[in-house]
């Protein structure tokens, strides 16, 4: 196990306080663009998060009223028009890894979403675990607009399961932006906030799940990823299994004492 609260990245900001890290991307003149660097970057942090004994929840914010900008279109569309198919390959592995590194951190994390949250923005908000914005807030998949396939980082895998096959086909076809309270309907914002009330919406969230059984809630995210491949019998015992693990830790045990005692349970992770 590592400690994780004295990040000092160079690519994204990071902050972290009371078992909550936040990252904001760090280009807020460009709209929050990713690079080369910052997706390396971003993708070692959350591999590391796994074993981060300090931290228990992530905030992946936004920064001067825009959540992210997708690829930069200098600095990594134009390098890839050069690159040469194992190059290409490479590449498009690494920006996979960020998601998988996403899914496999063990934390829960909450996108909060405010202005534009396009291309690869838009993939790390769909692969949070819950997901704010504001009613401004612009996400579009737009990988056909630049001649890509909209199967990007795993979304025609991802998106289906949070708004439906047939609206996920449409975002995924066409590039078009969903709008807020679209979005919202349809499933992708957990709720809209008013910019003002973001930040503080998200913490308070954040809050709420780290005063939680974050050891159980760890097991929960687990659960949610590899359940997608499972039939409906191997899901239940799969559960089972998980909740009789759950069962050995002290927090089950402070909830049931706490329970008897008619008192608020305080968890401690273990």
């Amino acid at each position: 196990m590592t400690r994780m609260a004295g990040l000092q990245p160079q690519h994204f900001r990071w902050e972290a306080s009371d078992r909550i890290a936040t990252i904001r991307l760090a280009r807020p003149d460009r709209k929050n663009p990713l690079t080369f660097d910052s997706y390396a970057e971003l993708r070692d942090a959350f591999r590391a998060l796994a074993y981060a004994e300090d931290i228990d929840a992530v905030i992946f914010g936004s920064n001067g009223g825009n959540f992210c900008s997708g690829g930069d279109v200098h600095e990594i569309i134009g390098p890839l028009v050069a690159m040469d198919m194992k190059g290409l390959l490479a590449f498009t592995r690494m920006t996979g890894d960020l998601v998988k590194a996403m899914l496999g951190c063990g934390k829960p994390i909450i996108a909060a979403v405010d202005g534009i949250c396009v291309g690869a923005g838009a993939i790390i908000a769909m692969a949070s675990d819950l997901r704010l914005a504001t009613p401004g807030a612009k996400c579009a998949f737009l990988f056909t607009r630049v001649g890509l396939a909209g199967c990007d980082m795993g979304a025609c895998a991802m998106l289906p399961r949070i708004i439906g096959q047939g609206r996920a086909a449409e975002l995924l076809y066409t590039g078009r932006v969903m709008r807020a309270e679209e979005g919202g309907r349809w499933g992708f914002w957990n709720a809209l906030h008013a910019p003002e009330m973001l930040d503080e919406a998200a913490l308070m969230l954040a809050r709420q799940l780290v005063a939680g059984p974050t050891f159980a809630h760890g097991i929960t995210k687990t659960q949610l990823n590899q359940e997608w491949n499972m039939s409906l019998e191997q899901a239940i015992e799969a559960e089972a299994q998980a909740q009789a693990l759950c069962m050995q830790t002290e927090d089950f045990a402070r909830a049931y004492r706490a329970f008897v005692a008619k008192d608020k349970p305080v968890f401690e992770g273990n």
